[in-house]
């Protein structure tokens, strides 16, 4: 079987050793971690944990039942790349005598759609938005300019589906309390 990139969104009560936890089931099975993003997301009190690893789907479908069976997980979901939408974020610190020596920077910025965030007489500081190899590329280009730091995020990304797969979740399961109420 062939290894690919899959996305796992995991939602989750924001709780103390739950990073711990879900990072020992990639752990145990001997699985890198590409890129973890952590933050609230738009339900109240839910943590959305993105991460990427590459593997075989079978593989990767066992993590997500194993994630799932942590107390504090609500759900976990598996993607590929074409259910989702997705970017990562960058920053990339060159000199700014650098800057100003070449005639290129603009090309270079205006091509790769990045900006300038900040610009000081020590350093300029461009950010850019995109996949990994859109990042990647930026950072080949500004390398040759003296590229002091360099920064990206992990992946964030939302699904193509219309609603958030753990809204229905969570409406199935106030549905369901409901009901067990009425009897």
């Amino acid at each position: 079987m062939e290894k690919q990139l899959f996305t796992i969104t995991v939602f989750t009560e924001n709780q103390v050793s739950l990073l711990h936890q879900i990072s020992m089931v990639f752990s145990r099975r001997c699985l890198n971690i590409e890129s973890l993003t952590v933050s609230a997301c738009s339900i109240p009190g839910v943590h959305k944990f993105t991460i990427t690893c590459k593997s075989e789907r079978e593989m990767m479908e066992h993590v997500v039942k194993q994630i799932e069976k942590r107390i504090d997980v609500l759900r976990a979901f598996l993607h590929t790349d074409d259910e989702i939408v997705f970017q990562e974020v960058a920053l990339y610190k060159v000199p700014t005598a650098s800057v100003l020596a070449t005639d290129e920077i603009e090309h270079i910025i205006r091509t790769h759609g990045a900006r300038v965030l900040e610009i000081q007489p020590e350093y300029t500081i461009f950010e850019k938005t995109g996949h990994t190899d859109e990042v990647k590329a930026l950072f080949d280009k500004l390398k040759h300019l003296g590229l002091r730091q360099f920064v990206r995020s992990g992946r964030v990304a939302v699904t193509k589906a219309p609603m958030e797969y753990v809204d229905e979740f969570l409406q199935n399961q106030e549905n369901r309390r409901q009901q067990l109420e009425n009897k």
